[in-house]
């Protein structure tokens, strides 16, 4: 059993000690891929306005995800109802009436950068990173490997589409020189994104069709990262235009405790065994 670390089987894992500084020492790994291509960083909300990710027609390509923060209604009666009829039945509280919801917790660390550069005209190619917490409501979840809450890094370009298309390439080899230099052995795989009744979604047979998304395949079949060509996708959702057209846009993705878990699974759970990542 690794040392300070708790297992929360509704999907969150928190840790301390030794596994804290793996996960921060495996970010600042890709913080210095990020600076290579001098991005800026930034740091977002939890929330993204639900109107947001209705322009990427999130709602109906991923019902099956989203976690939304719920708040009461705010009469008077209503809170009192609430404090004086709440329950717990098995571990679920009983709500009253609740706010409307206009907001949703991040599902992906990317999409404020659309939100945040809506309505840009570019002079040149954004390079940007940001790490998120991102919540996504999944069937089962297991430590470090599938969970609701977990920890995102990501680095986006944001411009011309030879432009993203290399930034893309450069550091798909990047990250798979980053991993033979630590020994986590990886794997490069086309790959969709996980759409709700996939076999009705036209974006899922197009990206089968023409690949945009390859993951970082770890062990026998997990995806500790990605590298991701958006098209003009959120350019045009956004109205952000490169040389007078919608930009292009493309991201590198990585699951930090996936990665923890990588290194866990290559080296055993005794931090003395664990590359230093310097």
């Amino acid at each position: 059993m690794l040392k300070d670390f708790k297992w929360q089987p509704q999907g969150q894992a928190s840790f301390g000690g030794a596994l804290l500084g793996l996960y921060q020492r495996l970010d600042q790994c890709f913080v210095r891929l990020a600076q290579g291509c001098q991005a800026r960083e930034f740091k977002f909300p939890s929330h993204l306005p639900a109107v947001t990710l209705e322009k990427l027609d999130y709602f109906n390509s991923f019902p099956h995800l989203i976690t939304m923060p719920v708040t009461l209604e705010r009469s008077e009666e209503n809170l009192e109802n609430f404090r004086g009829n709440r329950a717990l039945h098995d571990g679920a509280i009983s709500l009253t009436r609740i706010a409307p919801i206009r907001h949703v917790l991040t599902p992906a660390a990317c999409y404020h950068f659309y939100q945040f550069f809506d309505g840009s005209s570019l002079e040149g190619p954004l390079y940007l990173t940001t790490a998120a917490t991102c919540n996504r409501c999944e069937d089962y979840y297991e430590p470090l490997q599938r969970q609701w809450n977990f920890n995102m890094r990501e680095i986006v370009c944001i411009g011309a589409a030879d432009t993203v298309k290399s930034f893309l390439a450069e550091h798909e080899e990047k990250v798979s020189a980053l991993a033979k230099k630590y020994g986590i052995a990886i794997t490069w795989q086309d790959a969709t994104d996980p759409f709700f009744k996939p076999a009705q979604n036209p974006k899922h047979l197009a990206q089968r069709l023409d690949p945009v998304k390859k993951e970082m395949i770890f062990g026998d079949g997990l995806a500790i990262g990605s590298v991701n060509f958006h098209r003009n996708y959120f350019g045009e959702a956004f109205h952000i235009t490169a040389n007078g057209e919608a930009a292009y846009s493309g991201c590198v993705a990585f699951g930090l405790e996936r990665w923890m878990h990588a290194v866990i699974k290559t080296f055993g759970e005794y931090p003395k065994d664990w590359p230093d990542f310097a």
